[in-house]
């Protein structure tokens, strides 16, 4: 999968404007300040694909960038920070329920998590969601190079165990400034957006993932 092909394609208020030639999408969620725009940047290669701002909570839509042979990464609006009327923070998490419960072409969640406050409560909810739907899910602890590499090491292992019962979750150190973890996180990427590969019977077989 060719990440540096990535282009912005449109954003939707509703589920209802979300792309109709869509085969399989992976969804980025986290907190506001966690870095995501940040983050998708940073696998597409790409400075400005996905907007950066330094208010927290500016990413309002759901914004849709496309790939290749109908895949898609999608950028959810941030949670925790926006400083918007309680009435449209209630519309934005209504639309994002309703998009993660019924978009057929979502194959997997990338959840990112500040490594100095990994898995706050909008994390859980998102943990206790894909479990709960059967979605995959890939953490990204983000800005990594904010702590010193015994420390990070320390955080990973310690969200590692806290999640260890659940065998669709897996876990990773990512920094979008010192590009740590880029590698890792677009195979993850690639295993769920590429199509299955064709066994000799004619079959479809899963392609697997990277379990870090």
């Amino acid at each position: 999968m060719n990440f540096n092909l990535a282009q912005f394609t449109t954003s939707a208020a509703t589920l209802d404007g979300c792309p109709q030639d869509s085969t399989t999408e992976v969804a980025f969620a986290g907190r506001s300040n966690a870095g995501k725009s940040s983050a998708i940047n940073a696998i597409t290669g790409h400075s400005r694909l996905a907007r950066i701002s330094k208010t927290p909570g500016r990413t309002q839509l759901i914004n849709f960038f496309s790939l290749e042979s109908g895949a898609y990464l999608v950028d959810l609006p941030g949670y925790g920070y926006a400083k918007v009327p309680l009435a449209v923070k209630d519309k934005w998490q209504r639309e994002l329920e309703r998009y993660l419960r019924q978009r057929q072409a979502l194959v997997g969640l990338i959840l990112l998590s500040d490594i100095r406050h990994p898995l706050k409560e909008f994390d859980r909810m998102m943990i206790d969601w894909s479990v709960q739907s059967n979605l995959p899910m890939h953490i990204l602890l983000t800005k990594a190079d904010k702590l010193k590499r015994g420390a990070s090491q320390n955080v990973l292992l310690k969200v590692q165990n806290q999640l260890k019962d659940f065998d669709e979750i897996s876990v990773q150190l990512f920094s979008a400034m010192k590009r740590t973890g880029i590698e890792v996180a677009r195979d993850k990427l690639t295993s769920w957006l590429s199509p299955p590969e064709t066994a000799p019977d004619g079959s479809a077989t899963a392609t697997q993932g990277l379990d870090t």
